[in-house]
């Protein structure tokens, strides 16, 4: 029998046929196999397979129960479903809820796994006022943001080191009672036993490593992947010896930085300054 080759990086669709493909060989059945399983036709598995058509969340939830993978599909399914976030984001955050140590560095905001449900509502609804998106997907970032935090709410936790520019820190967002929140939400994250908090402040100059956010992850199998992005793609590298390199640089990065201690000190001080 044919089978069309699937290309996993050329669209979340086609990544998410491949997935599904790959659950079902692993276990020996055929598309009729798995029809059979979750109600739905051969042609219509197949045509979900071949990124022809797009999962809904009904054909996710029963294709999670058959495979017994939790809601692991429910939520690769939504992502291919999303239209407000960069192409590329999604496969990150299908990675990102399976790693088991996330290193990350952001300059200019607060990343998303950090952020108050108010802080990524400003971020949002800024967007929507420059007319970038709709409000409808200022809604699915703001959704986003709080999906991912919650699928690392597991046992065990991932260890999750994360590096901020001092200009997360300065950048006012929305009211002030909005920073404040969101200062508070840093202090509690680096009080975390799964966490590492560091600033890098400004006089770091040329001894910080990036210029750009950046984001490591390391998966159950030890493999590591980084992500990084432009203003209208993002990139997520899997091949370890582009990688590598990343990780070392991120490695000198933490070693610059201030301790921990140190950079909540820094954060307790800005929200002294916060009218």
């Amino acid at each position: 029998m044919n089978r069309k080759d699937l290309d996993p990086e050329r669209s979340p669709r086609a990544a998410f046929g491949a997935r599904l493909r790959a659950l079902r060989d692993e276990r020996g059945w055929t598309q009729d196999d798995l029809a059979g399983r979750i109600g739905f036709s051969g042609t219509h598995i197949s045509a979900i397979e071949t990124g022809r058509r797009s999962p809904t969340t009904r054909f996710a939830h029963r294709a999670d129960m058959a495979f017994g993978t939790g809601d692991r599909l429910v939520r690769q399914g939504r992502a291919v479903r999303h239209t407000a976030l960069l192409e590329g984001f999604p496969q990150f955050v299908e990675a990102e809820g399976r790693a088991t140590e996330i290193r990350l560095y952001e300059v200019g905001v607060v990343p998303g796994l950090l952020q108050t449900k108010e802080y990524a509502s400003v971020l949002a609804e800024s967007a929507v006022r420059r007319g970038a998106i709709t409000p409808e997907q200022a809604e699915e970032r703001v959704r986003t943001a709080g999906e991912r935090q919650a699928a690392l709410d597991r046992t065990p936790p991932p260890l999750i080191f994360a590096v901020l520019d001092e200009s997360c820190l300065r950048r006012p967002m929305g009211e002030p009672a909005v920073m404040d929140a969101q200062l508070a939400r840093l202090i509690e994250f680096g009080e975390m036993p799964n966490t590492m908090l560091q600033v890098a402040p400004f006089d770091m100059g040329e001894r910080r490593p990036f210029n750009l956010p950046v984001t490591v992850l390391t998966l159950p199998d030890r493999s590591v992947l980084s992500y990084a992005e432009s203003a209208q793609q993002g990139h997520l590298e899997r091949e370890s010896t582009l990688v590598l390199p990343t990780l070392t640089a991120y490695h000198q990065l933490q070693a610059e930085a201030p301790s921990q201690a140190t950079s909540v000190a820094m954060i307790s001080q800005f929200r002294k300054g916060i009218p």
